[in-house]
């Protein structure tokens, strides 16, 4: 435990606590006595449910990053700051306006408030694996590799430059480029836009949330440093085999989709080749594919599953055609086609949907 810091209670503002890895930043915080927490989030019907349970331990103080008056209201007298609030896809891309205001716009008023109330405040930043763009063919990846995001990927954009913002800012910081998070996610067209044969390494959100909170002891090793966060070895699958295994169990059999109901290029995700680096510091895996594939089964009721089973197939349908790439080629779209795939042929197979 080389370096680790120790010592008198942290005042710790958590950011977008009420999604999906904030909440489990949020969970691991509260299990120790000596951190004063502030949670600062939008107030919707969802993070006030969400909240509830933490009334009197935490407070909790709603508002929008993207309004700097109300991000200086808590950013005084900061030790920490997990900064973990952002618009993710597919929102980021059906509202790029509002994702550059929550995404850039946020990022650029949490440091300016940080920098005039708690100039020493340790700012933790949650940024993308998306930063570095497709990398189907070259799947292995390093923090020092280029940033690159897709064409059209406006997420990933935005944690280039809020990347860029924090480390011309005169804060400490540190910055995980988190691998593909998997928790509470719901089948969409986004589904799609994924190549088939992409390899992906996979991270729990209670690692992801475990790994936020555990940095805050190592601050001098981790201190202006970019690190990658993913899984590791037992969380490395391909799409093709992830989407049959998640179709199994959510009850829908095999997938059945035709090869180009999936984009060839254009996405991300891959293997972070150098995220045991971060693991080795703080120590924050715990779990595997197998757990997560453990707790999606868990999580599915028997009975609902049964009847997806019996409608599997019309599922299926409407699945498929929610995917932009089928439809770019079912009606001829020559822009969509080059964006999607490599080659501007492609035979359409139909579905087999069993």
């Amino acid at each position: 435990m080389k370096n680790k810091i120790v010592g008198t209670t942290k005042r710790i503002l958590l950011t977008g606590a009420s999604g999906t890895v904030g909440f489990e930043t949020l969970k691991h915080l509260v299990k120790n006595s000596s951190y004063e927490i502030t949670v600062f989030d939008l107030k919707t019907p969802r993070s006030v449910k969400k909240f509830a349970p933490f009334k009197g331990c935490v407070e909790i103080v709603y508002g929008d990053i993207g309004n700097f008056s109300q991000v200086e209201e808590v950013s005084r007298n900061k030790d920490i700051a997990i900064h973990l609030a952002a618009i993710i896809p597919p929102a980021a891309d059906i509202d790029p306006d509002l994702a550059y205001h929550i995404n850039v716009k946020g990022t650029e008023n949490l440091i300016r408030a940080l920098e005039e109330n708690s100039p020493h405040c340790y700012l933790l930043f949650s940024s993308s694996i998306s930063v570095y763009g497709d990398r189907v063919n070259n799947p292995e990846i390093s923090v020092t590799d280029r940033l690159k995001p897709s064409c059209g990927d406006r997420y990933g954009k935005t944690k280039v430059v809020c990347e860029k913002a924090i480390q011309q800012s005169n804060l400490s910081w540190s910055i995980f480029r988190l691998t593909a998070i998997m928790g509470n996610h719901k089948i969409s067209r986004l589904m799609f836009h994924m190549p088939l044969d992409t390899l992906m390494e996979i991270c729990t959100p209670e690692d992801t949330g475990r790994a936020f909170v555990n940095a805050i002891a190592f601050q001098c090793q981790l201190k202006n440093r970019i690190f990658n966060l993913g899984g590791g070895e037992d969380c490395v699958i391909s799409y093709r085999s992830f989407l049959a295994k998640m179709f199994e169990a959510f009850g829908l059999g095999d997938a059945g989709f035709p090869e180009n109901a999936f984009a060839e290029k254009n996405f991300h995700c891959g293997i972070m080749s150098d995220g045991s680096e971060l693991d080795e510091i703080i120590h924050f895996r715990r779990q595997s594919l197998a757990d997560h594939f453990e707790m999606v089964n868990q999580k599915i009721n028997p009975i609902q599953k049964k009847i997806t089973f019996l409608f599997r197939k019309l599922i299926k349908r409407w699945l498929l055609s929610q995917s932009e790439p089928y439809l770019a080629y079912r009606e001829g779209n020559e822009k969509e086609i080059e964006h999607f795939f490599i080659k501007n042929k492609k035979k359409i197979v139909e579905p087999i949907f069993q």
